[in-house]
């Protein structure tokens, strides 16, 4: 069966590398992730299949990873990945939600026949796809095993890119403005508000005329009225958009799961004295810690800009101002590393990616207004070009 890899092998090697060299700084010789983003980025594996154990085996001595999952997967895996079909294996449906037999048991079996079952094993104990079950079997099945935490360890990677996932994501930042467009024509006084986000989840996912998109990490974020006090609530179903709404979008666009996200805000009527101070404060502080952001800075450095930019306005945010992102599968586009907060002392270097997100959430209302960046040899470069500022029904 032929690979559809989307990128060349050599793009994968140098990612390979890359991790190993993480592997031996932690004294690894075997890495489990089970990330699909992981998984995506070491092998090019990319199907709809995390809802059941799988994963990659990278092996310090071993040229290509192996992938495993669930048998009726493999042909997908043999259809995504780059490595040769010999470096799939997939397991029989009796370990799918089995309380009979448990899917690390295979993993166990796997690692004996590929000769490694006793070497230094490193899996990502702090991750959404790993679970305490799966590490209480690997232990039983592994007693002679080094079993150590890997949480991260593929992830730090992923956040420098190379020059052909900035390539993606350009197109992904393309994708994500004729989105937020969509949005922005889209909502009105009267109009169902499952309605506009039907348009914006079609467009995330029709694309440009050049290229198509994907479903993203993160259903469409665009709640109105009270709900945007809160920063992660979606439409309500039941509801029109009503005049003086806040409506907030936090919206993205998607290219080989590569995703841009964007934040903007909607005011439907004339909007309050108080909310426009908000936005321009907002959108002031923005500006000024952009010009901030260039190789050689911290990250909380970024933070401590912003922070410096809201003094004497009377306005706070107490939660983080933005994140490192790109490469991701449901729930989340972050890649859960930087973060723009005190205390994060990463240095920033050229070919990380950032969305720089200053959302504003007070007791009536919030505000939004974001920009997913990409840290140059000399500053920063926005991904996207889209009007900072508060828009209104008329058309800001």
């Amino acid at each position: 069966m032929k690979s559809t890899a989307v990128f060349e092998d050599e793009e994968y090697r140098r990612r390979l590398q890359r991790v190993k060299a993480r592997m031996d700084a932690a004294e690894i010789e075997v890495l489990l992730t089970v990330d699909p983003a992981n998984m995506n980025y070491l092998s090019g594996y990319d199907g709809w299949s995390f809802y059941v154990h799988q994963g990659v085996l990278v092996i310090r001595d071993e040229d290509n990873p192996v992938w495993f999952g669930r048998e009726q997967d493999a042909n997908g895996a043999r259809l995504t990945v780059f490595m040769p079909n010999e470096c799939v294996y997939g397991y029989p449906d009796t370990y799918v939600h089995s309380t009979q037999e448990h899917t690390m048991t295979f993993v166990a079996a796997l690692l004996a026949e590929l000769g490694v079952s006793e070497r230094p094993l490193g899996v990502e104990m702090d991750n959404l796809y790993f679970s305490a079950r799966m590490l209480q079997e690997l232990q039983r099945e592994l007693p002679n095993t080094r079993i150590l935490d890997a949480t991260g360890l593929v992830n730090w990677v992923k956040t420098v890119k190379s020059p052909i996932e900035i390539a993606c994501m350009r197109q992904a930042a393309r994708i994500c403005e004729r989105v937020m467009q969509t949005a922005i024509d889209t909502v009105a006084i009267g109009v169902a508000e499952k309605d506009a986000c039907a348009a914006v989840a079609a467009a995330q996912i029709s694309g440009t005329g050049e290229f198509g998109g994907e479903s993203p990490a993160i259903f469409p974020i665009m709640p109105s009225a009270e709900r945007t006090s809160s920063a992660h609530l979606t439409f309500d179903p039941e509801r029109r958009y009503q005049p003086n709404d806040v409506v907030l979008l936090e919206l993205c666009g998607v290219r080989r799961r590569y995703h841009v996200p964007l934040s903007r805000t909607v005011y439907l009527g004339e909007p309050p004295a108080d909310l426009r101070k908000t936005a321009d404060t907002v959108v002031n502080g923005l500006r000024r810690t952009l010009e901030f952001i260039r190789p050689g800075v911290t990250a909380e450095a970024v933070e401590a800009t912003w922070r410096e930019s809201l003094r004497g306005t009377g306005v706070h945010k107490p939660s983080r101002v933005g994140y490192s992102f790109g490469l991701s599968y449901v729930p989340d586009w972050g890649e859960r590393t930087i973060s723009l907060r005190p205390r994060d002392t990463t240095v920033l270097e050229p070919g990380m990616t950032l969305h720089f997100m200053p959302g504003i959430w007070l007791e009536r209302y919030g505000f939004e207004c974001s920009e997913p960046v990409l840290v140059t040899e000399s500053g920063c470069e926005k991904f996207v070009e889209f009007p900072e500022q508060l828009f209104t029904q008329e058309g800001g």
